[in-house]
């Protein structure tokens, strides 16, 4: 049974730094890809960006235009973790963040992803 943990949210100020971890188990961890997600109050869940399986060239990232710059995704395959590096965190980024995974390839489309953790929030504040 796929189990995906988050940790590393918390309360920070507007400027700050923050990164998320999530632990994965019950698969072969290497071969799929990783993506994370978040869902502010009232609004839909959204792709936030993903990383593929670590092939002789590395896992390649993709990320949603609202992070790109400012967040950046890593993986430890022997650790079977993926991160969420966040930096210049900004109120709008407020939410509770989840990651996902899947076969295949990367998509933002949350329906294609196969399991989810159960999130970490982060609350930015201004």
């Amino acid at each position: 049974q796929v189990q995906l943990v988050e940790s590393g949210g918390g309360l920070v100020q507007a400027g700050a730094s923050l990164n998320l971890s999530c632990a994965a188990s019950g698969r072969t961890f290497s071969s799929y890809v990783m993506g994370w997600f978040r869902q502010a109050p009232g609004k839909e869940r959204e792709f936030v960006g993903g990383i593929s399986w670590s092939g002789g060239s590395g896992g390649r990232t993709h990320y949603a235009d609202s992070v790109k710059g400012r967040f950046t995704i890593s993986r430890d395959n022997a650790k079977n973790t993926v991160y969420l590096q966040m930096n210049s965190l900004k109120p709008e980024d407020t939410a509770v963040y989840y990651c996902a995974t899947k076969s295949g390839w990367i998509t933002p489309d949350t329906r294609r992803w196969d399991y989810w953790g159960k999130g970490t929030l982060v609350t930015v504040s201004s």
